[in-house]
Order: structure tokens, then C-alpha cells, then sequence
């Protein structure tokens, strides 16, 4: 499953391919005409719909930190315990952790993103990451779940 994030100054949009396929020839196209759509109405638009469809421009190669992943057609790369951490920051992002979740969950969702690792390596950085109050730990019938944490008023 392919998800696309785009954002525009105070636009943005989020797209799972749940519903339709996207593969390394159509990303491109696709992001072009999604990027069409959300610019700023303020921002002098002299392109028309039609001459975004039909643009040779890469916008794949015009965004930064972009990363694509299909986990169906290649393997995910391993990644270093020193970069788990901001990978399970992306979880948080996506609202992953808005449910309780345990160490093989983690991992399980880590992989599905394109990032293979160590559950041993998981486990200390979430343990880390619930001692400075990132996520919240909680134990029930000797296993750890982790969340992010509750507010409080």
C-alpha cells in the first residue's frame, strides 16, 4: 500500500492507495496532479490542468525526504538501532501508537514501512522512549504496551 503526503504551505493532502495501484512508472503522474490540485489559490498559477497531466517535469525528484516503498516487490533495508527512534517518530506521526502497542507490532509496522530490524533494538528504544515521557508504557499480563501519552488537564 502506497501512501502519499503532499504539502503546500498551509495545504496538504493525504492519499492511501487502498483503491488504486501505484507503481515506480505512475508515482510521478500522480504526485503531479495531486500537487495541481492542492497549490495555493494566492500563488500565481499559469499552468492549466491539462499542461500539469502533461508535463515532463520529475516531482518525484523535487521533494525532499520523500522515500517510496512497495513491500510487495522489493525487501526492506535494515536499518541501525541509532535511527529507530526517528522511524518510531514517523509511527507517532501516522497515529500509530493512538492504540496500545507491543514490541512485535512495532516491528511488524516498521517492516510494512520498508525498515527491517531487530525487535531486541525495538524494545530498548521504546523502554528509552517511555522513560522521557514520549510514549507511555503501560504492562498487563507481562507484556509492555506502548502509546502516546495521555494529556492531562
Amino acid at each position: 500500500m502506497a501512501k502519499i503526503r503532499l504539502k503546500f504551505g498551509p495545504n496538504e493532502i493525504e492519499v492511501e492507495s487502498k483503491d488504486f495501484y501505484v507503481d515506480n512508472y505512475s508515482i510521478d503522474e500522480v504526485i503531479g496532479k495531486l500537487s495541481w490540485f492542492i497549490q495555493d489559490n494566492k500563488t500565481e498559477n499559469t499552468h492549466s490542468y491539462e499542461q500539469a497531466c502533461e508535463s515532463d517535469t520529475n516531482y518525484l525528484n523535487s521533494l525532499e525526504d520523500v522515500e517510496i516503498h512497495e513491500p510487495e516487490f522489493s525487501q526492506p533495508i535494515s536499518i541501525h538501532e541509532s535511527q529507530i527512534r526517528s522511524k518510531i517518530h514517523i509511527l507517532v506521526r501516522d497515529s500509530f501508537f493512538e492504540q496500545q502497542r507491543t514490541v512485535p507490532e512495532v516491528v511488524a509496522q516498521l517492516y510494512e514501512y520498508g525498515w527491517a530490524t531487530r525487535p531486541l533494538d525495538v524494545s530498548k528504544v521504546l523502554a528509552n522512549m517511555a522513560f522521557y515521557r514520549e510514549l507511555q508504557k503501560d504492562s498487563q499480563e507481562k507484556r509492555s504496551y506502548y502509546s502516546t501519552p495521555k494529556i492531562t488537564v
